[in-house]
């Protein structure tokens, strides 16, 4: 008969090949999920180019929390963050076409087209204020130092956005969802399905690039 040290140490090891086994089921079941729902995503746009409605319509109830979400920290604005997220699925239902499995993860395409819309429709509000102030003060007359402020406030922006179409696809991809999405590197290494490692590369060479493209204008 073992002694009872002996039967504390058993199930002790045990116990502890039990937990390494379940957690690394556990991984191996987080990396299936997420592959499998960037799969579901694939099917669901490829049926949406195709004209299903009933596809468009689970493609809405699988991703409408997240893009909702982005464009909200994008625009901070609940109503305009409504109207955006129409407008990036009446986008999702025209182009589902366009999509390219080959150029990234179908998760990551939508949230891009949904920072865009946003973008857009904060640079469309700034344009409307600029209108604005400047009918406001016409008659007024403003200072140099402001004015050159604000046109290089503008110039920058500009900049910046054409800076970022001069990165690869996987290093906007990154830097958009972590710099305007508001994602850590770990919910983006979830939201992808890379490593988080591979993300923080991807940062930093796009960040590396941005500043060099950036260099150009000064």
């Amino acid at each position: 008969m073992a002694s009872e040290p002996e039967d504390t140490e058993r199930g002790a090891d045990v116990a502890l090949t039990w937990t390494r086994r379940e957690a690394s089921r556990g991984v191996a079941e987080a990396a299936a999920a997420r592959g499998s729902g960037d799969d579901r995503l694939e099917r669901l746009l490829a049926l949406v180019a195709g004209g299903s409605e009933e596809a468009f319509a689970e493609l809405y109830e699988e991703v409408a929390a997240a893009v909702f979400g982005l464009v909200g920290r994008v625009v901070r604005n609940p109503a305009q963050a409504e109207e955006v997220t129409q407008e990036v699925f009446v986008e999702l239902w025209r182009t589902a076409s366009r999509f390219d499995p080959a150029r990234g993860a179908a998760r990551s395409w939508i949230m891009t087209c949904a920072h865009r819309r946003a973008v857009d429709r904060v640079r469309s509000a700034e344009r409307a204020a600029r209108r604005d102030d400047l009918a406001g003060r016409r008659d007024q007359g403003r200072p140099y130092d402001q004015v050159a402020e604000q046109v290089e406030a503008t110039l920058e922006r500009e900049q910046v956005r054409r800076s970022l179409d001069a990165l690869t696809d996987l290093q906007r991809e990154a830097v958009v969802l972590a710099y305007y999405g508001g994602y850590t590197h770990r919910e983006i290494s979830e939201l992808l399905g890379v490593p988080s490692g591979t993300v923080k590369t991807r940062l930093r060479n796009g960040l590396l690039r941005l500043r060099d493209h950036l260099e150009v204008y000064r």
